[in-house]
């Protein structure tokens, strides 16, 4: 799987590519700045990109702009953006065009190998992977989940990070058939369609979160 790397933090960079290469990914470009990434992204068609938010040469938002323009050129093109802080704009900005093949979490997360390593995986199979801090903010509003009860506000918080039903029931001890009663109920509580479409769930439930 070819990985393309935008980090202007060099210790950060270099760790990121070790790593990856040690998972059996292939990291074919390395870049530090975002003069021209959005066209570099698109010539490169890399299987996922993984781009800082924030790059040279005014460190705000270079990042996310290109992955963004680099989308509308290319819909689908695999982007996971890493950023500093749970910053809520950039999450809207990149689920806007409900393409899929789209991540977002704190550099922190990075730490977490397996996982990190996962959700790189599934962003380039077109999954949609949320970072927990932004998936919990974004929850942390009573008149969201005042109806839902606390297991349905959990596993709405991991399906809203991109886990599959077995992966939750996994999670929470629970029978997958039990999972699946518990999305019903919650998707009824909060006046959305039932989806079997790991995606297009999440992005239903983001959206319906964020607009509230």
């Amino acid at each position: 799987m070819r990985v393309l790397i935008v980090e202007d933090q060099v210790l950060l960079r270099d760790g990121l590519t070790r790593m990856l290469t040690a998972y059996g990914f292939d990291v074919t470009t390395t870049g530090a700045d975002g003069g021209g990434l959005a066209e570099r992204l698109v010539a490169a068609r890399p299987d996922v990109a993984v781009v800082d938010v924030r790059l040279p040469p005014t460190f705000t938002d270079e990042g996310l702009r290109a992955a963004v323009a680099a989308r509308r050129a290319r819909p689908g093109l695999p982007v996971l953006v890493l950023s500093q802080y749970v910053e809520r704009l950039y999450a809207r900005d990149l689920l806007a065009d409900r393409a899929g093949a789209v991540g977002y979490l704190l550099k922190d997360r990075v730490g977490e190998v397996r996982e990190f390593v996962d959700a790189i995986r599934r962003v380039a199979a077109g999954g949609t992977v949320m970072d927990p801090e932004v998936v919990a903010q974004l929850l942390h509003r009573p008149d969201t989940v005042d109806s839902l009860t606390t297991r349905e506000g959990e596993v709405l918080r991991l399906m809203a990070e991109g886990h599959s039903n077995a992966a939750i029931a996994a999670r929470l001890v629970l029978a997958e058939k039990s999972v699946n009663n518990l999305i019903n109920s919650l998707f009824a509580k909060l006046g959305l369609a039932p989806s079997t479409d790991q995606h297009r769930r999440v992005l239903a439930v983001l959206s319906y979160l964020d607009r509230r």
